[in-house]
């Protein structure tokens, strides 16, 4: 199981958001090369970031952050935030981004999805984030009627690489992750599942992996890395594969 740490962009720093509200972020920096290079530093095979300005004006809008993180760390970054188009995934894959994650995009462009899995096998991410079982989107400043289910299994047999959860009224207050929902949705669809949203103690991961077995690809934690409540190199190395095989593995 891959260890994801979180770089969240907000106007060029690194912050967390309580329950997604931009009024309510907290800086923890404004060194995002930096802090890509110490998460490398500590072992994670993998960084994900979100640019939160680009989630709400629908454009990227954290590039230089971004080509920052890219010039410092050799190690693979999925990206989302403000991705709505194939000119775009396009720049950001060209540009060194390993896996493009598509959010309000999956839910209102089926087939920009379905396009651009053919067009980038593996490369293509869905971030489904939920607010009580429904798909928000827009930054998480809309909730749509979709369920996350129905938006999970539309893209069966898309090639989607992964799909990002995130119980939204978990992340970033520490409360510990919906598991129960996270392994419905893992056990509903074939593609795999990264958790994310309320993981914020060494148990919360011992859980996930107890419950998760092969049908979790991985775990994404912010804040409690920031606030030293999770140790980046013991993640790395609770969470590793047991197979110490394949791209990213821990």
């Amino acid at each position: 199981m891959i260890f994801f740490p979180a770089i969240d962009l907000k106007d060029g720093q690194c912050v967390r958001l309580l329950q997604g509200d931009m009024d309510r972020a907290t800086v923890f920096g404004d060194d995002p090369a930096g802090q890509a290079r110490a998460f490398a530093e500590a072992g994670c095979e993998w960084l994900h970031v979100v640019d939160l300005n680009g989630a709400f004006a629908a454009r990227p809008v954290n590039g230089a952050a971004v080509d920052a993180i890219l010039a410092a760390v050799h190690i693979p970054l999925q990206l989302g935030g403000g991705i709505r188009d194939l000119e775009t995934i396009t720049g950001w894959l060209e540009k060194g981004i390993r896996r493009v994650i598509l959010g309000t995009a999956a839910l209102r462009d089926r087939e920009l999805v379905k396009t651009a899995c053919r067009r980038f096998p593996e490369r293509i991410a869905v971030g489904i984030d939920a607010r009580d079982g429904m798909v928000a989107v827009e930054g998480w400043a809309e909730t749509s009627e979709t369920t996350v289910h129905d938006l999970a299994a539309r893209f069966e047999d898309a090639g989607v690489a992964a799909i990002i959860y995130t119980d939204i009224g978990r992340d970033g207050v520490m409360a510990g992750p919906d598991i129960e929902a996270t392994m419905a949705l893992a056990e509903a669809v074939s593609i795999p599942i990264i958790a994310s949203g309320g993981v914020s103690s060494t148990a919360d991961l011992v859980a996930l992996k107890d419950a998760g077995g092969t049908l979790l690809e991985g775990v994404i934690s912010g804040r409690a890395l920031y606030e030293g409540k999770i140790d980046a190199a013991a993640a790395v190395a609770l969470l590793g594969r047991a197979d110490g095989q394949g791209e990213g593995s821990c």
